[in-house]
């Protein structure tokens, strides 16, 4: 009888758990669907090319992709790789292929033709994540864009600077370098640039603060407090001690002293620790009580902030491994960030024709987005264009993202 009892529950725990899983992936389905019908456009009616325009409804200059943004389409990339991670379909499969075709031409020359390394290297993440895609190749230029990048490098620091001939080292730019390098391989490369931003930009309260400004009479702190920087050193540091896990040879960081040297062990565990810390902060202080990631980030480039976060906090939920009460704190904690953030930003979004809006303020009700208002006071609204933050597409790309981010979660609890 008991036995029928537990076997009961466990069946119902599994339904449950597959109901979750469905919801996220309906939900992130219809942000997909959100952003495809209101921003997706050809390049000036180039067949087979894809672009997302940047804000909805568009101006004139928007629609024409006068402005497009060159690192907030790496990140609509990136957010159709996380659907088809989902579910692989020849129409996921060729969206993908027509926007990168669409950044090709939007740029009108080579995609190193950017001054800005960290567009660069967001770009370069998000064709690296297609490249593994099952059924879809290695996207033209990839090669070429990473060693651009990585000859950027300062010969000073091994640091790359912000852009070319810029004096300011940022984490912006370098967190993405690291994730790249890691998952090229380039273990000690990207340690450097991970222990160099642990050894001069973080905080009393933990926190990665911004860059360093090389100024004549020494170096400047750039104090800053950004949710992306915490996502990209996030992500890093689970690629680096992955990586070192891996070298390892073991299944678990426990055995590593008794397979490989101490000094092996020490190391796996620095990156591990850095992780936790970095994890318990953003939970401190840059989450409400419930675990809705609040931070201020605005519009425009900041509408990609918070969402950068989210993205590594599921990567930390899902990747990181379970092999110790502190780990499992950790995954559990970073998956409960994800998914009030989740939870929140869907009850309070608009709707349009069934689709989704979602507000810059993962705690707020979404606006409507417009362009024209009445009694125009700023310059702004003299031309006719008011500043709501949910026009961007960053925004929207923000709330994509979270969606993905708490689907994937989802699918890791429901099998575990």
């Amino acid at each position: 009888m008991h036995g029928d009892i537990k076997l009961v529950l466990n069946i119902n725990l599994r339904s449950d758990r597959a109901a979750v899983e469905e919801k996220w992936s309906h939900r992130a389905d219809l942000a997909e669907s959100a952003i495809h019908d209101r921003h997706a456009s050809s390049v000036w009616s180039l067949p087979r090319t894809n672009l997302a325009v940047v804000s909805w409804p568009p101006v004139t200059k928007e629609r024409l992709f006068v402005h497009w943004h060159y690192w907030w389409q790496a990140h609509y990339v990136d957010c159709q790789v996380d659907a088809a991670s989902r579910h692989n379909t020849k129409t996921r499969r060729k969206r993908i292929a027509d926007t990168l075709r669409g950044i090709r031409r939007r740029n009108l020359t080579a995609l190193t033709k950017n001054r800005y390394y960290d567009d660069k290297l967001w770009l370069a993440l998000a064709m690296d994540r297609v490249a593994k895609l099952p059924k879809m190749s290695r996207p033209k230029g990839l090669t070429l864009l990473q060693n651009n990048i990585l000859d950027g490098r300062d010969e000073t620091f091994g640091i790359l600077p912000w852009r070319e001939g810029e004096t300011f080292l940022n984490v912006p730019t370098n967190g993405p370098a690291a994730i790249m390098l890691a998952r090229m391989g380039r273990i000690d490369e990207a340690r450097h640039i991970i222990d160099w931003i642990y050894d001069h930009l973080v905080d009393d309260d933990g926190f990665i603060m911004d860059g360093l400004r090389m100024r004549m009479d020494g170096p400047e702190l750039v104090r800053n407090i950004h949710p992306y920087c915490q996502g990209v050193v996030l992500g890093a540091c689970l690629e680096i001690a992955l990586a070192l896990r891996d070298e390892a040879g073991v299944g678990s960081l426990e055995q590593i002293d008794s397979v490989r040297d101490a000094e092996l062990a020490d190391e796996t565990m620095r990156y591990l620790t850095r992780i936790r810390g970095l994890v318990q902060a953003v939970a401190s202080d840059m989450a409400t009580p419930a675990g809705v990631i609040d931070w201020d980030t605005g519009d425009g480039d900041g509408g990609l902030f918070k969402g950068i976060l989210v993205r590594y906090l599921a990567d930390v939920a899902v990747r990181l491994p379970a092999d110790s009460p502190a780990n499992r704190a950790t995954r559990k904690l970073a998956a409960r960030l994800v998914i009030a953030s989740a939870n929140s930003v869907w009850e309070h979004r608009l709707e349009v024709d069934g689709l989704p809006i979602f507000g810059t303020d993962w705690t707020a009700d979404a606006r409507l987005p417009h362009n024209y208002g009445v009694g125009a006071s700023t310059i702004g609204e003299k031309v006719g264009v008011i500043r709501i933050a949910e026009r961007d597409l960053s925004v929207q790309l923000s709330g994509w993202m979270l969606l993905e981010a708490a689907a994937r979660v989802a699918k890791s609890l429901e099998r575990s």
